[in-house]
């Protein structure tokens, strides 16, 4: 009913437990596929969310598309400008995804840059990532890592800054490999 409120198309089989806020700003665009997963309750996952979900666009003619099959765990996912999740991304307890230094008054924070996760990443517990960044399909991002530069696919990654650790079995990455 909120996303109703809102303007927010929500695809079929969308699930909540606990209340996700939702917030689109006037004049901008938000749009999420079927079946997604939204973890909001304290009880909601056995690691603990310490938040509920919070899906936002902030500014006018701010972009927030999330895929098919995608599922949050008290996640915050806030676009100033563009992000755009692929289908089946797991964002484990407490992620923040977010284009933007929050701070658009200050010289300092420069501009937000658009962020891109592509098909099939897991973002581990308490991952942060910030404006311009891809992370490649297939790619998981270890635990606490913040993620501050692209990731390629089919990688491991971790770390703060995070950087891939090594390639996935089957990654395009060990392709020719002995």
């Amino acid at each position: 009913m909120r996303c109703r409120y809102w303007g927010i198309p929500i695809g079929a089989g969308c699930r909540f437990h606990g209340r996700t806020r939702f917030r689109r700003h006037p004049g901008s665009r938000m749009l999420i596929g079927v079946r997604c997963a939204f973890l909001s309750s304290p009880h909601a996952n056995l690691i603990g969310i310490n938040r509920p979900c919070m899906i936002s666009t902030l500014a006018p003619k701010a972009e927030l598309v999330i895929g098919n099959d995608c599922g949050f765990s008290g996640t915050v996912v806030a676009a100033f400008q563009s992000i755009v999740l692929g289908e089946r991304v797991i964002c484990g307890a407490n992620t923040l995804i977010t284009d933007s230094n929050w701070h658009p008054e200050d010289p300092r924070a420069g501009s937000p840059s658009p962020v891109r996760i592509e098909d099939n990443v897991w973002l581990g517990v308490n991952v942060t990532v910030l404006k311009g960044v891809t992370i490649g399909r297939d790619s998981v991002i270890g635990a606490g890592s913040v993620v501050t530069r692209d990731i390629p696919p089919g990688v491991v990654a971790a770390g703060n800054p995070c950087r891939p650790i090594r390639a996935l079995p089957g990654s395009t990455l060990n392709a020719g490999a002995p």
